[in-house]
């Protein structure tokens, strides 16, 4: 169960991180007037190519992390749930 919240955690701030240090790079990439600056053509297609895959990447870490958390979550309410019924059997059986 533990391990389902560490994964979570760990694959959202990976993806989260992932994005930002994209996006970071694009930024500071730019000129004053906005354009994005390669030193060739090759290194322009190359470098968006894989920024591209990045983000998809990123995207799928950040979707994963959240659906852990989420199983997460369902596992924490169903074992709540089993201890409350457990002890609501307990008097009963005396």
């Amino acid at each position: 169960m533990v391990s389902s919240l560490v994964i979570g955690i760990i694959f959202l701030v990976a993806g989260l991180g992932l994005r930002y240090w994209i996006n970071r790079r694009k930024f500071y990439r730019r000129s004053d007037t906005g354009a994005e600056g390669f030193s060739s053509y090759e290194s322009s297609v190359f470098i968006k190519f894989i920024e591209r895959v990045g983000k998809w990447i990123a995207y799928a870490l950040i979707i994963f992390g959240l659906l852990s958390l989420w199983v997460y979550s369902r596992e924490k309410k169903d074992k709540e749930k089993q201890q409350q019924e457990v002890k609501t059997e307990q008097p009963a059986q005396r």
